[in-house]
Order: C-alpha cells, then structure tokens, then sequence
C-alpha cells in the first residue's frame, strides 16, 4: 500500500514540474527573451519618471528593444538610458525619442519615431532629439489649482462690486 502512495507522488510531482516547465517557456517567449545580440544606444531626458531597466523600446507600438540601464550624467544632470536593439533594425541619424504611457495608468515605454535621414545610428551612439516624460501628477495638480484660482478670482470681483 506504501508503494501505491510513492508512484502517485512521483506522477503529481512529475505533473507539476512540467507545468512549470510549460509556464517558464511561455512567459520567456512572449517577453520575447533571447540570447540574439543587439547594438546600443545612448539617449538622454530631463525626466524619465516610470521608465526603469527592462522597459520596453517601440517604434509604431511594436516592441523592438528594451532599456538596459539608466544612470545620471554627471556633466549636465540629465538621466541617460542605455537601450538595446535589434540588431536587424537600422535606425535612421535624425529618428527622435519620448517616454510614452500604455494609457492613463499603463507602464511607461520608450517610443522611437524614426527619421528620414538616409544615414544609421551605430553602436553606442545617442538618440539626440528627446522629449521627457510628461508627469500626471503636476498637470492634474496644475488644473485643479488654475480651477480654485478662477473661482478666487470671481469671489473678489463679486465682493468689490
């Protein structure tokens, strides 16, 4: 009877493991992680707010690198991300850069759009047209402050009349 209990421990285990198994390969393959080398480049921001290490790269919504590092350059105090792409992607000299949103409350992204110039970046050259993250918080803090200003404002032009 002990026997009987052992081979069904092994098969549930044997079961799980492969279960596992199944669930590490699928996620590794639609975070299309792989060994496949890629180039680097360099862009910098004035405010990368939500963007971290391992943030997707896209042009035109299709993921085609992803951030490696980000770091502060200590001569002008700007935040520099190191990136990672496709090595069969070429992007053009002129292409510009911008942290971008997945919605109002999605993850934050690096959104590529590629220029027209007929010369490539090569490896570890910098993106130079950048535009930082926009940051909710200060803008929704700015309407409702502007909105309490207006409404300030009408209740002393009612009171001096």
């Amino acid at each position: 009877m002990y026997k009987a209990n052992n081979y069904f421990e092994v098969i549930v285990g044997t079961f799980v493991l492969g279960c596992a198994a199944f669930f590490l390969f699928n996620s590794l393959k639609s975070a299309k992680v792989s060994g496949i080398g890629g180039y680097h480049l360099i862009a910098k921001f004035e405010n990368i707010d939500g963007l971290v290490s391992g943030s997707d790269v896209k042009i035109s919504g299709v993921k085609i690198g992803t951030v490696e590092n980000q770091f502060l350059d200590e001569k002008d105090f700007r935040a520099t991300l190191k990136i990672k792409i496709d090595p069969n992607l070429k992007i053009p000299t002129d292409s510009s850069a911008k942290v971008s949103s997945e919605g109002l409350l999605g993850s934050k992204y690096l959104s590529i759009t590629p220029g027209g110039d007929e010369d490539f970046l090569k490896e570890g050259e910098e993106i130079q047209f950048t535009q930082s993250s926009l940051n909710f918080e200060d803008l929704l803090g700015k309407f409702i402050f502007s909105s309490n200003d207006k409404n300030n404002n009408k209740k002393v032009e009612e009171n001096e009349k």
